[in-house]
């Protein structure tokens, strides 16, 4: 199947399995797509993720993190530059999100960063998502 938005589709797999309760959720691998999973579990919204080989491609299997209450540790996700519309920021306008209780996810010259550490790195680039 063809899809236009990758990553939004990630966003989607990943927002209906935490509200479906699923343990894992499979998605179809690309280098932007592990980074963003790597950025993920190591700000502690998933609990982990593998990279599972197959016949005609790679997928990535993200091991969902749950509360004990079975409450999912992601309680929202957005897509914010879209292939329509590509939003951009510098270093000193990177936006917080919730106040700093979320995560906005960049792509910067510098690879695929949270935007605290996009800040460290002094960086800005393409607001990717919000994750909350």
């Amino acid at each position: 199947m063809s899809v236009n938005d990758p990553i939004g589709d990630m966003l989607t797999r990943i927002r209906n399995a935490g509200m479906a309760r699923h343990t894992t959720v499979n998605i179809p691998a690309s280098r932007m797509k592990i980074a963003i999973a790597e950025i993920l579990k190591r700000e502690g919204f998933i609990r982990d993720f593998t990279i599972v080989a197959g016949t005609p491609y790679n997928t990535i299997s993200i091991t969902l993190k749950y509360t004990p209450d079975r409450r999912p540790a992601i309680s929202g996700l957005r897509r914010v530059s879209k292939p329509g519309l590509r939003i951009y920021t510098k270093r000193g306008e990177i936006p917080r999100v919730r106040g700093g209780l979320g995560l906005s996810i960049l792509s910067t010259p510098k690879g695929v960063l949270s935007d605290h550490e996009a800040w460290r790195e002094r960086v800005g680039g393409e607001v990717l998502c919000y994750v909350w």
